[in-house]
């Protein structure tokens, strides 16, 4: 599935659990090997031609994700990639014990699909926000987290995670009309940041839906005179550390994420430059400790303060505080 401008756009309307089966589907044609799962969200997952073309394929287990991670690990048991999805705090938190031992203990080949990570699902209410999902899957050994930062980028995404040995936890953020970060074909590495626009005053790095919001924001912030460097940290574990240690003479860091601020991107970069006598002042925004209120997706962004003029105040305010 080559990326291009007309893609990306086609792409972005779609949103991001439609073309994350759309790339299944695509590297089933391709005649690559894997299975795919579902937690009764076979649509809801983007996979309702996939089961379609290829039945014996796509496993419906039902309401059972605990049972699905653990049949996901018995079937991954010869190598062979298995996708299991389900809404993010239900593939993360109820099957919090299977995925630790299956996948992080045993490091099975299987790939855990959060959907609707973040506040997309709005009105659907806190049960079905993916708030915490990041804290949980970090915190276990041999994980690889992974978030992308728009639909092509899923699309490179899933397919460098069919070739990765070993468990990943895929965070899907935002839904149809997701906002386009690429528009055309890049390396995509797990691991491995990428700068999408140098700064020498500020460096932001943002991963998931954020990335185009902290780009907004670097752009209000260079009208008022800031040098914005802003990275797509799309993988949190392992972090690319090269790519930190390139921002420590920035005079201000900051992390942005559609996650809560304990234990996420901001929680893992804080870590790492903890130990380091130099470093330049480390601002972390995300969603507040606490239960979001519900209402409509846009609603719930600016009610958390992840709006990109929100998010340029903040800056503003804190390296007015470091002059």
């Amino acid at each position: 599935m080559e990326l291009t401008k007309s893609k990306a756009r086609l792409w972005s309307k779609l949103g991001s659990r439609a073309v994350f089966g759309m790339a299944l589907f695509d590297m089933a044609e391709r005649g690559m090997d894997f299975y795919a799962m579902s937690g009764d969200l076979v649509r809801s997952s983007g996979l309702g031609r996939f089961q379609e073309i290829f039945p014996e394929r796509c496993i419906n287990m039902g309401i059972a994700e605990q049972n699905m991670v653990g049949v996901a690990g018995g079937m991954a048991k010869d190598g062979t990639p298995i996708f299991a999805t389900s809404f993010a705090p239900f593939i993360t938190m109820r099957a919090a014990e299977q995925v630790r031992m299956n996948m992080g203990y045993m490091q099975l080949n299987v790939k855990t699909v959060g959907l609707g990570s973040g506040l997309i699902m709005a009105q659907l209410g806190n049960s079905h926000f993916g708030i915490e999902d990041v804290a949980v899957m970090r915190a276990i050994p041999n994980i690889t987290v992974v978030s992308p930062a728009d639909c092509g980028s899923i699309v490179k995404t899933v397919e460098e995670i069919t070739h990765h040995k070993g468990p990943v936890y895929l965070r899907l953020t935002g839904g149809p009309g997701n906002p386009v970060v690429y528009s055309e074909e890049y390396d995509f590495v797990i691991g491995k940041a990428i700068t999408l626009r140098e700064g020498a005053d500020v460096a932001i790095v943002a991963v998931g839906t954020m990335v185009h919001t902290a780009l907004a924001a670097a752009e209000m912030l260079g009208e008022s005179g800031l040098s914005v460097q802003v990275v797509d940290m799309h993988t949190i574990k392992p972090l690319d550390t090269n790519c930190l240690d390139g921002l420590l003479s920035h005079r201000l860091l900051v992390t942005v994420e559609e996650h809560t601020v304990c234990g996420g991107l901001g929680g893992a970069v804080a870590e790492y430059l903890a130990p380091k006598a130099k470093r330049p002042p480390h601002l972390l925004i995300g969603i507040a400790d606490e239960f979001p209120h519900t209402g409509s997706y846009d609603y719930m962004l600016k009610a958390c303060g992840l709006t990109a003029e929100q998010i340029a105040t903040r800056i503003r305010t804190a390296i007015d505080e470091t002059a």
